[in-house]
């Protein structure tokens, strides 16, 4: 059985579950620990594109391939086209509640420090505009949330302090490629930033995941996530 993470039903107003399931044990029913047969065995030493390949929901792997393709066709730099591949990575097959914070630290022992800090503030950047490069608050923003939203405190500080630093446009080129790049007829494959990805993207030899840093256990979260404990 795959009991939900707490973190996705609270609020939902479902019923207590985890009691429900506790009683369905016996000899042939037992929680789901190790490889889901459901999905792909990830490979022994997993590499960043595998996580795109076999992890990421479809959405989220065609917008990130998309908007790191229109980053290199603009002529970007190669740190804001790797910053765009990355920068919803925590949507990917993790979590999406401040999906800044979370992705910036899934990728902070394996980028440069401009790369992490920029996809940890895209996150509060895309709620205000920069006329200076021709960002405006996007209308899908307003599907999502209405006409009447307003960025919690806490992002409209993070704003305001991302504003006025050294790498501020780093994270704001991200939010610019963000817009333009959720066309369901357009296919980018992930082999397209091997090379990108090898200059600028440091894959631990044990594979990520099982490297020991700080963050390994979040790679595993992705490669087992149906896991009880």
């Amino acid at each position: 059985m795959i009991l939900p993470h707490p973190v996705s039903l609270l609020g939902t107003g479902q019923p207590d579950v985890e009691t429900a399931m506790m009683g369905q044990l016996g000899p042939d029913t037992i929680f789901m620990m190790g490889d889901n047969p459901a999905l792909s065995k990830m490979p022994e030493k997993p590499r960043l594109l595998d996580f795109y390949r076999q992890r990421f929901s479809p959405f989220t792997r065609n917008h990130l391939l998309q908007s790191a393709m229109v980053a290199l066709k603009s002529g970007m730099e190669e740190k804001v086209v790797l910053a765009c591949l990355l920068h919803d990575i925590a949507n990917g097959a993790l979590i999406r509640v401040d999906h800044g914070y979370w992705g910036a630290q899934l990728i902070e022992p394996y980028v440069s420090e401009e790369i992490a800090w920029a996809v940890q503030n895209h996150q509060a950047l895309r709620f205000f505009a920069d006329e200076s490069v021709g960002y405006e608050y996007p209308d899908a923003y307003i599907r999502f949330f209405g006409p009447d939203y307003q960025p919690a405190e806490y992002v409209r500080e993070a704003y305001l302090q991302a504003r006025r630093h050294r790498w501020y446009m780093t994270s704001r080129l991200i939010t610019l490629n963000d817009l333009y790049s959720f066309d369901p007829n357009v296919t980018v494959e992930p082999e397209l930033f091997t090379d990108i990805i090898g200059r600028h993207f440091k894959q631990p030899r044990e594979g990520l995941g099982f490297d020991g840093s700080a963050v390994a256990h979040m790679w595993r979260t992705m490669i087992w996530p149906n896991n009880l404990l």
